[in-house]
Order: structure tokens, then C-alpha cells, then sequence
């Protein structure tokens, strides 16, 4: 296994409660302790970068959306057609939240619900204020209005905010993962569909159940393909620790492309529409009908089980570019991401194959650390010209409701389960495959790195 380290941070976490000291064990206080997560609240969420919206949501100028996470509330906002910005969610007269949910602003104007005072799309009051002769003049100064500005950048399709405005740029908290992401054409993806889930567990628990790949055998056994624990527990056998706390899981790019993909052990024809059509139907999700339909067509060629694999990439190439949608560059390199798993530091994932990907957000919900809220889309590669407008959000779903495909209610299963079995007293801290898991222990070392400070 090839394993590429975070770099040494030079912070000294000693202070830290239930620090990670070891990268094989994480305290198990860490996803319930309430001292621990208001130390989260305090030190990472107000400056950290985070992923605020999708781009697509806010396309037209006036167009908003609220993004909060645990007591935080942010407004992102289109204020022209090349520029987004965002502001602490507070009225500066009596600090009530703006705007909820979201939306557009009507007459480029930010209206308080309460007394009405307004602001323009830039965060300056749009004077004059209503009541302003009530006031004394030292609490009317204008730069002290404005709205409190939020740091804002784009990535990924992805609109992110930090509210530290001192903070290192967006360019600089995601390295390295633009390299390997961008030429996959994640940011050029649409929503497919979008859903969102209240779970009884930390966000932590909750982003972890993605980090790693050898769940697999037990929660998802259909994937297996009958194989049981035969299954390979490293199937995805290069595992990626990088600096600023994101990580990867991924396949051997020292295989042929026919076997890197991330599908099958071998390269045969029925295991691999088996494992399309199980993807397809019980995620909905990465393997769409389209790809499917492709693969389909492919059933009765006439080559070797070996080829088959190459074969098939050279169909979905014919069929997207008929179709008008423009897959990534066919270098064997790029293709062997397909199939990889990236943890984008603090609380999101993105999942990619062919021209379609899964992405998973974990956020704290209210002030209690042992709920949260998690988000899923699926995302997807449309013909150029012919991209969807605003996405619409299916809406918020019971872990046990069939609107969810089968995969995410197998793994909605276990989060709760082992919020509850951190609580039992015998038990005292999440012990880590280095193998496996080094990502899920690059996590926390990380996280420990902004609580110190």
C-alpha cells in the first residue's frame, strides 16, 4: 500500500481535550462530550473553510441561500453575475436572522423582518434607515452597518465560506485536491437529486462511515457479488493522507485501466452489469440508467473478459459525446479515479465515476452533539448548452424511508448504532486499521490542530 502522509503541523495539541495521540486509537469522548464540541463550535466552524452551497442554487443576481452549521448562520448571495458574497446571518440593529431557507431578494434589498432596515446586495445599509432619528449618531455610522462579511471563494461547483476573514484562501486549505478533481470535471456536474437525513450521531460518525471502503462485505453484502468474506477488505487499496486534513481512497494506478476502475475483481461481462445494475438501482447514483443502457448494449460483443473493461470506456466515450456531454480526458491516469473517494476536510465527499458522482456533507445540527444533519447529491455530467437551472431539494427523509435507495438506508443503519455503543461503559476509544482508516485518524489529528489554537 502506498500511504502519503499529512504533513507535521508544528502545533502543539497538548491541550486539546481527548487529543489523538495515537493514530490507531480516537477517544471516544470526541463524539459526544459537550465541552469537547462547543471547543468545535468556538475554534473550527468559525474558521474553517466550509461548503456553503451548491453553485447552481444561487444563479440569478439576488438569489440567496442560508447555510448554517451548529449555532452558525451564513446568507450566500449572488450579487452580480460574477460575484457571490456572503454575511453573518444577523440584523445589525438587534441581531434578528435575515433571511432563512432560501430565495431571492426582491429589489436587490435585505430586509429585516422585525423594524425593516435594509441593505444592498454589498452589504451596505440602504439608507436612510427607518426610525434612524431615534438614534444617537455614534450608532449610526455607516462602515459599522454593513453587514458582517464572510470570506467566499468557488470550487468544485461549490460555493465556500469561512467566516474567519483572516483565514488562508480557499486555493490554499484545498491542496492538493484540484489536481486530481478538477480534471475529472467535478465542477462542471448538475444535481441529479438531492436529499437530506436527521441523524441521532455525531457529524463526525456520520462522514466517517465514507471514509473508508471495507464496510462493504458487511453492509452492503448485495456489492459483493456473492462473494462474502472472499470480498477484498482492500479493494480500494491505496489510501491518501494528505495536509489540511483531506484524504483519499482510490485504486492501484500501477494496474491496467481494465482493472482500475473501482467495478469488479476481474473484468468479466456479467459481474460487471450485475454490479452497474445494483449500483444504479440501490444508490442511484455514480451508475445512472444511462450508463447502464451503454453497458447494455455491450452484452453479447464478442472479446476477451480482459478487454471488456477497455471496451466498455470506449462505448461510454461514444455515447456521452453523441449525446453532447463532454466526459474527462480518456488518459489512463484520470480514468483510474473513477471509482475514488475524497474527504474534503472538515464535513464533505465526493465520490466520482464516469461522468457522475455522490457527495455527502455531515453538519451539526442545533447544540447538541449527538445529532446532526447529513445531505447527499447525486451529481452528474449533462449535455453542454443543456444544464438544469436551480436544483430543487427533495426534501428531508426518515433513515427507514424507501424515498432514500437501499445503499444509503444500509449505511444510515450503523451510525446510530455506533452513537449508542460509544456510550457503553467498557468501551473506550475507536480503534483504527492503519490500512483502512489512517484517513479517518489524518481527520482528527487535524481538527486537533484548529482546537489548539
Amino acid at each position: 500500500m502506498v500511504q502519503v502522509l499529512a504533513q507535521e503541523t508544528g502545533v502543539d495539541t497538548s491541550e486539546v481535550p481527548f487529543a489523538v495521540t495515537d493514530r490507531a486509537k480516537v477517544p471516544r469522548e470526541r463524539y459526544y462530550d459537550k465541552a469537547f464540541f462547543d471547543l468545535e463550535n468556538e475554534k473550527l466552524w468559525p474558521r474553517v473553510w466550509q461548503m456553503a452551497c451548491r453553485l447552481e442554487e444561487i444563479p440569478n443576481v439576488g438569489d440567496y441561500t442560508e447555510y448554517w452549521v451548529a449555532r452558525y448562520s451564513v446568507i450566500v448571495v449572488r450579487t452580480s453575475p460574477t460575484e457571490i458574497k456572503a454575511y453573518q446571518n444577523a440584523c445589525r440593529h438587534r441581531a434578528t436572522q435575515l433571511a432563512v431557507g432560501r430565495g431571492s431578494f426582491r429589489g436587490g434589498q435585505i430586509v429585516c423582518p422585525f423594524h425593516g432596515w435594509r441593505w444592498n446586495l454589498d452589504g451596505t445599509p440602504s439608507l436612510p434607515l427607518y426610525g434612524a432619528q431615534g438614534f444617537e449618531p455614534r450608532c449610526l455610522d455607516e462602515d459599522d452597518l454593513r453587514l458582517i462579511e464572510c470570506q467566499v471563494d468557488t470550487w468544485a461547483g461549490c460555493v465556500w465560506i469561512n467566516m474567519d476573514r483572516d483565514a488562508p484562501p480557499l486555493q490554499h486549505a484545498m491542496r492538493p485536491l484540484p489536481e486530481f478533481l478538477d480534471p475529472l470535471r467535478i465542477g462542471d456536474m448538475r444535481v441529479h437529486w438531492w436529499k437530506s437525513i436527521r441523524l441521532n450521531c455525531n457529524w463526525k460518525i456520520a462522514i466517517e462511515a465514507f471514509m473508508e471502503g471495507w464496510h462493504v462485505m458487511s453492509t452492503h453484502p448485495q456489492l459483493t457479488m456473492g462473494a462474502g468474506e472472499a470480498f477484498p477488505a482492500d479493494f480500494l487499496d491505496i489510501q491518501h493522507s494528505y495536509e489540511n486534513g483531506h484524504a483519499s481512497l482510490e485504486e492501484g494506478h500501477d494496474k491496467e485501466v481494465a482493472e482500475g476502475l473501482g467495478l469488479t475483481a476481474q473484468a468479466e461481462v456479467e459481474k460487471t452489469l450485475g454490479f452497474l445494475r445494483l449500483t444504479c438501482d440501490q444508490l442511484q447514483a455514480m451508475v445512472l440508467p444511462k450508463d447502464v443502457q451503454v453497458v447494455e448494449s455491450l452484452r453479447n460483443i464478442d472479446c476477451a473478459p480482459e478487454e471488456f473493461s477497455g471496451r466498455m470506456i470506449q462505448a461510454m466515450y461514444a455515447w456521452n459525446t453523441g449525446a453532447g456531454i463532454k466526459l474527462p480526458d480518456p488518459e489512463p491516469e484520470i480514468l483510474a479515479r473513477w471509482g475514488s473517494q475524497w474527504f474534503i476536510f472538515p464535513n464533505f465527499m465526493f465520490h466520482p465515476l464516469f461522468g457522475n458522482s455522490i457527495s455527502y456533507r455531515a453538519r451539526p445540527d442545533g447544540d447538541d452533539p449527538e445529532h446532526c444533519l447529513f445531505e447527499v447529491w447525486s451529481l452528474t455530467l449533462f449535455p453542454e448548452g443543456q444544464e438544469p437551472g436551480k436544483p430543487t431539494f427533495d426534501g428531508e427523509f426518515a433513515k427507514d424511508d424507501e424515498a432514500w435507495p437501499r445503499i444509503p438506508r444500509q449505511d444510515f443503519s450503523n451510525m446510530e448504532r455506533q452513537q449508542i455503543g460509544l456510550h457503553q461503559p467498557g468501551f473506550t476509544t475507536m480503534r483504527l486499521a492503519k490500512k483502512f482508516e489512517d484517513g479517518i485518524a489524518n481527520f482528527h489529528a487535524y481538527l486537533d490542530t484548529y482546537l489548539a489554537r
